[in-house]
């Protein structure tokens, strides 16, 4: 934000009593924001992936006591987002939220930033204490997916929200497609859903104790069938050693990869998971392979 912009919050902190943020890139945008008094700083998600500019964001802010939000970087990359919040704590900052904002992706699709949910889902398993936000607005890039991004949010128990709002969409100077009208942003808060991520109702937890019951004795059988898959990789490895036959075969791989998924969506499995499970098991069948080779 540049400095013609902070005496307006400064004014609208005044005015309303509402806490006010900026996004800080490097150590003077900190230092000007101090000037006027912004009660909360943000990290973007080009900064994040920065771990130069970073380290003189928490430089700067090295014995201030204020709320810091980091954005996600760019790219799909938890170790840079991790490293970055690492290095505002480092510098004395308790109060750090992660900001889910989507992650850039290659190809068509209908989001802005791709959600790519398991990497803030991994976040919250790495440091269990830290509140996490998504950012609708960033990840959809259109107004009319919103509502499904901010639910999605909600159901993964996520700890709150970072939407775009402003009194007339089409004329803001940035990213109007994704901005909504104050009263829009109400009409969205209150059809969101809030559900319990406490379960007390001992018929309930007696419920889900009996289906996960379940769930590890399958995942027990699914452990037991890649490990005989695994020893048969090896046999195939030791077999294309001694006659002298490359790893990787395209032709066989193909027909695994189309037929995996489409017995997979005959019973009723997403395409895209099966894909993806099979992608992991070959490359892994490969790295045997490569290992008995070598």
């Amino acid at each position: 934000m540049g400095t013609v912009a902070l005496p307006w919050l400064q004014r609208v902190k005044k005015e309303t009593n509402l806490l006010t943020t900026t996004e800080v890139a490097n150590s003077w945008h900190v230092k000007e924001a101090l000037k006027y008094n912004v009660d909360i700083f943000w990290i973007g998600a080009r900064t994040t992936a920065n771990p130069f500019a970073v380290q003189e964001v928490a430089d700067a802010l090295r014995g201030l006591d204020i709320p810091v939000f980091v954005k996600n970087p760019i790219n799909p990359d938890i170790e840079l987002w991790i490293g970055a919040i690492e290095r505002i704590n480092k510098a004395g900052i308790k109060k750090i939220v992660a900001v889910h904002r989507g992650f850039s992706s290659y190809g068509n699709s209908q989001f802005r930033n791709h959600p790519q949910w398991e990497i803030p889902i991994e976040l919250k398993r790495r440091i269990p204490d830290i509140p996490i936000v998504t950012d609708p607005s960033h990840i959809c890039g259109t107004r009319k997916l919103l509502h499904n991004i901010s639910q999605r949010a909600m159901d993964l128990n996520f700890d709150g929200l970072f939407i775009e709002s402003h009194i007339d969409p089409e004329k803001a100077l940035s990213d109007k497609n994704q901005q909504i009208t104050p009263a829009e942003l109400g009409k969205l808060l209150d059809k969101l859903v809030l559900r319990k991520s406490n379960i007390t109702d001992l018929r309930l937890m007696d419920t889900l104790a009996e289906l996960r019951e379940q769930i590890d004795q399958y995942d027990e059988d699914i452990l037991d069938l890649f490990m005989k898959r695994m020893r048969i990789s090896e046999t195939i490895g030791k077999y294309k050693k001694e006659n002298n036959i490359t790893i990787f075969q395209q032709k066989r791989w193909t027909e695994i990869l189309e037929q995996r998924t489409y017995n997979g969506r005959n019973k009723g499995l997403n395409p895209d998971f099966v894909a993806r499970v099979f992608k992991a098991i070959h490359q892994e069948s490969i790295n045997i392979q490569n290992n008995v080779m070598n």
